[in-house]
């Protein structure tokens, strides 16, 4: 989508084309998969480095690849890999690529699933990345796109601040700049510092101006449980403290921020860096004035409520290393890092430890589950700690406290930690004596990418250490009786670097000593390890083209929706298209046919509204047992007339489904459809499955196109405008269209045909839409600009813009009445009562007007209204008129229901801000495929008006009603739960007090 995203994605997995093919029609082929590596070295077997991996070719076109006599780190190296690759996760075309934490969704993350505790780690390993456009679009993502959206201030998502890339603690500046200080594309990390400078001084609310430092509690800085926490009245969150963790991240951020001011050099610009340098100078002193224990030479936290003199605690805490990651603490600290390897400081054979072994704390309560950092070895915190330790021992002067021997002993043991029978793992927390993991949920912690690994290596033990100038400096830290080492192919400034250590010169045959390439070209050679800088003249990578996989739906609700002949019952078609390709079994992100009772089945993605189809991409799953790779498959599209025909005129590589390697096919000229499908097959009739199945498209990057800010809203059978712009930096020919829905129909208004673009004139675009009249309200429906570039009347590619109309209530439509209860008579109506919850049902009156519940502990019921549900669609309308101020419940219920045990009701709790649903069927509870997932944020206000919807398909969608305008909460998928002779229903919990209603009524779809 060229008007949000100007490089959108790239494929996480895909097949290499070798060559771009123009087709007789000059239609351009899409283009390769992977970016071209480039001239470069060829001195190690990467196949043989990579014998096992799922999709080498990715590998291949990305990673440094490396040659260590240590081969536990080396294993562990390409792991790693491994484990970064599947934490690329495509999001779809507004955010394009994130890097996750975890393999599977979390609750408290940002949209599309980002969390920035550790997106620093994953700036700072995925800045080795040749490709680009991945770290490019997470850097958005945080900056500009959903990362840096609001969030609640609640105390589940930090209540201390109000957006998500400011959930977590997070050093975003110094990532961005020491991203640049690798690929050397200094444009764009210079294009983003007004985002920066905003990230930046949105911590301002946490700085405290007399002490001019920052306050930050415990777990936003992603470190629960902690000593510091533990001596605090919250042992979970930790008392908010001056910490010298925000702290450095300030002060290497504001240093990042000076740096490319510099850069940009626009007026006012030195003077401002000056400025940014002057702020962390003054948090470098106030630091080390308030924060550093003279006695035990060491960085602490000091409690911010309840400590005027501003005590230290008596405990060193593994976090007291983390200002020399941002070179922020003085040559004259450097005693701190005798703890390192004390026994009774921080030193473990699986360490180092989060707490000092001395402290009373250590190791407190680390049994009883996650996650309780005071003495576990963490990975998290290990990544800090040898990116600090590389830094003393590379930038800092000599000292005696610790030696590249310690980098590469604890570097080692780390590796030695990242095993599980065996074999290369990485969970959550590790036991710092014993050789077990003590934090390692199945299905959550698999893999989990939360620190870096990979950039110690290469910017520690190998010493790479990227500069700002045109240069690099080589200060390996390896032990001095290896006699080999390599790193080949790293990208460095647009170019290849290549850099070995070959002692006597028989292992790689290139000679005596340390030599250097660049793009395959040697350029330097000396005979020892002694640091040196070596002059890289800047290179320039060819820019890779931006594509878009339009099947792709992380939210798993709407469209696109995937569907499948039949889906064993672990898997789901919806997996997919989750935008994740990897072929773990835990967590699963796959669909399979394992049990099918069919010959043959198939996976097919609706669309929703049309799209070209040119670059489909299909990865099949093998578990070597009961679901294998299939011994063919068919690629179909749905046509015009709703019938499934075969892709024409296809190009496959490879010819036939291969284990191990995205399956590509691509179309020329494209193939415009709003359906997918694949037919895979076995001769045997076994099992296959699918990881990821994708549909990429090439954008023209010349042009911008964009529809209306804000979903378009329609009423069903009604018509409504929806209009869009298309600009193009060069004058070139271009056809739009609207695809919509079937059913739905568009009528232009405006410019119609092919349209001549002139630079810098935009051209306004106008339809007017028309949803049919038995459109269930609360549909969400895609509706997509395609603006197709012509190249002398024939198309080349097309470039788009989607947003999801949606079809809204109102209470005009539903003009049947079925139930009015205004609640005036002296007698309650004759509703069927039942408690819910296990809870005694309250004291329900009538008085003034109002159905009156009342507590004194905690009650719920359901009631359920004396008539027949309709046969169509229906809505139950609720007007509270008071709540009760309890907490933690102050609810009211709606929807339908049998009773207590049998119900479909939206929920609205009032203490919370926040609405969900309850789904329960024969007495059993049903999770979040049937309540539509928790929780939406509500601001209810006196006279607003609750509305739960029934359409005819089963589901259901709850609404809230303010002044005329009514807007959507949640979607209740429901699905086979929900029967249709439910009742229309209301309910009531509350804590205590009183809780008022002032009517019920409920009216069916039709006219009055």
């Amino acid at each position: 989508m060229r008007s949000l995203r100007r490089l959108c994605t790239v494929l996480s997995a895909t097949a290499v084309l070798t060559a771009t093919v123009t087709p007789a029609d000059g239609t351009p082929a899409p283009p390769p998969g992977y970016p071209d590596p480039g001239p470069g070295t060829h001195l190690l077997d990467h196949a043989a480095k990579l014998a096992g991996f799922v999709d080498p070719g990715w590998y291949e076109a990305n990673i440094p690849f490396v040659d260590l006599p240590d081969k536990t780190i080396e294993d562990t190296y390409y792991y790693r890999w491994r484990t970064y690759e599947e934490a690329l996760k495509y999001t779809g075309p507004k955010d394009g690529w994130i890097v996750s934490e975890f393999l599977g969704p979390v609750g408290y993350s940002a949209p599309g699933g980002g969390i920035d505790a550790a997106a620093g780690h994953h700036l700072y390993e995925g800045r080795w990345l040749r490709d680009h456009r991945y770290l490019d679009d997470y850097v958005d993502y945080w900056l500009r796109g959903s990362g840096a959206g609001a969030k609640p201030a609640t105390d589940g998502l930090n209540e201390n601040t109000t957006d998500w890339a400011h959930e977590y603690s997070f050093w975003a500046a110094d990532a961005v700049l020491a991203r640049a200080s690798v690929d050397g594309r200094w444009g764009f990390a210079v294009d983003r510092l007004p985002d920066l400078q905003r990230q930046w001084a949105a911590w301002s609310p946490q700085f405290d101006a007399q002490l001019g430092l920052y306050w930050q509690v415990p777990v936003w800085d992603a470190m629960e449980y902690t000593a510091s926490s533990y001596q605090s009245p919250d042992p979970y969150h930790g008392g908010a403290g001056f910490r010298p963790t925000l702290n450095a991240y300030q002060y290497g951020d504001a240093l990042a921020i000076a740096s490319l001011l510099r850069r940009r050099g626009a007026p006012g610009d030195r003077q401002l860096a000056d400025r940014y340098d002057r702020d962390a100078r003054a948090l470098q002193a106030n630091q080390d004035r308030v924060l550093w224990d003279s006695g035990d030479q060491f960085y602490k936290h000091v409690m911010r409520d309840g400590n005027p003199a501003h005590a230290k605690i008596a405990d060193r805490e593994e976090m007291g290393f983390v200002p020399w990651y941002f070179h922020m603490a003085p040559p004259g600290a450097s005693g701190a890092w005798a703890q390192l390897t004390d026994p009774a400081g921080f030193s473990a054979a699986f360490g180092p430890t989060t707490v000092e072994r001395r402290s009373p704390w250590f190791m407190h309560d680390a049994q009883l589950g996650c996650c309780r950092w005071s003495g576990p070895s963490w990975p998290y915190a290990t990544s800090q700690t040898l990116t600090a330790l590389a830094n003393l021992l590379t930038d800092y002067p000599p000292q005696l406290y610790v030696s590249a021997q310690d980098y590469y002993g604890l570097l080692r043991g780390y590796a030695l930690t990242q095993r599980k029978n065996g074999r290369p793992y990485v969970a959550e927390a590790h036991h710092p004596d014993e050789d077990r993991w003590l934090y390692d949920s199945p299905g959550h912690s698999e893999d989990y990418n939360h620190s870096t690994f990979d950039d110690l290596v290469l910017s520690g033990l190998l010493g790479i250490r990227p500069q700002q100038g045109d240069h690099v400096r080589l200060a390996p830290l390896v032990p001095s009786a290896w006699d080999h080492f390599a790193v080949e192919n790293v990208p460095y400034h647009g170019r290849n670097l290549t850099v070995a250590w070959d002692r006597d010169g028989y292992v790689y045959g290139q000679g005596a000593g340390l030599s250097v390439w660049l793009d395959g070209k040697l350029v330097h050679r000396q005979a020892g390890l002694t640091a040196v800088d070596v002059p890289v003249r800047p290179g320039r990578a060819a820019d890779a083209a931006p594509v878009v996989d339009d099947l792709a739906n992380i939210d798993r609700t709407g469209y696109p929706a995937a569907s499948a002949s039949y889906t064993w019952g672990g898997d789901s078609p919806a997996n997919a298209i989750d935008g994740q390709d990897f072929a773990l079994d835990v967590p699963s992100t796959r669909w399979t046919s394992y049990g099918s009772p069919n010959r043959s089945d198939w996976l097919a993605v609706d669309l929703g509204a049309a799209t070209d189809v040119s670059d489909v991409r299909i990865s099949f799953y093998d578990d070597g047992g009961g679901v294998r790779t299939p011994d063919a498959y068919a690629v179909q599209y749905r046509t015009a007339a709703g019938t499934w025909a075969d892709l024409p005129a296809q190009q496959r590589d490879p010819a036939t489904p291969v284990r191990g390697r995205p399956n590509r096919v691509v179309v020329q000229p494209p193939v415009r459809t709003d359906g997918l499908r694949v037919l895979p097959s076995r001769v045997d009739g076994g099992a296959t499955g699918i990881t990821a199945v994708q549909a990429w498209r090439a954008e023209d990057e010349r042009l911008t196109v964009r529809l209306q800010d804000g979903p378009p809203q329609l009423r069903p059978g009604q018509t409504a405008e929806v209009g869009g712009t298309v600009a193009s930096s060069q004058p070139v020919t271009v056809r739009p269209a609207l695809t919509l829905p079937r059913g739905w129909t568009a009528q232009p208004v405006g410019p119609g045909g092919d349209l001549r673009l002139t630079p810098g004139r935009p051209v306004s675009l106008r339809w007017r839409v028309t949803a049919p009249a038995d459109t269930p309200v609360g549909t969400r429906a895609p509706v997509r600009l395609l603006v197709t570039t012509l190249d002398r009347g024939s198309p080349v590619r097309s470039t788009a813009d989607v947003v999801r109309a949606q079809v809204v209530f109102d209470p005009a439509d539903f003009g049947t009445p079925v139930w009015d209860d205004d609640f005036g008579g002296a007698q309650p109506k004759p509703y069927r009562i039942g408690a819910r919850f296990g809870e005694p049902v309250p004291e329900l009156s009538q008085a003034d007007g109002a159905l009156v519940a009342s507590a004194s502990r905690q009650s719920a019921a359901v009631l359920v209204a004396p008539v027949a549900a309709p046969a169509g669609d229906f809505a139950v309308l609720l007007e509270p008129r008071a709540f009760a101020g309890s907490a933690p419940e102050d609810s009211v219920l709606l929807g339908r229901a049998a009773g207590p045990d049998d119900l479909a009701l939206a929920w609205y709790n009032h203490h919370f801000g926040t609405s969900g649903a309850d789904v329960r069927a024969g007495g059993r509870d049903y999770g979040d495929d049937a309540t539509g997932g928790c929780c939406a944020a509500v601001t209810w206000s006196p006279g607003d008006r609750f509305a739960v919807v029934s359409d005819h398909r089963g589901g259901l969608t709850s609404w809230l009603g303010h002044q005329g305008r009514w807007q959507l909460l949640r979607t209740i998928p429901g699905g086979s739960a929900i029967a249709p002779s439910w009742s229309p229903a209301i309910g009531v919990r509350l804590t205590a007090g009183r809780l008022a209603l002032d009517r019920l009524t409920v009216v069916a779809r039709g006219p009055a």
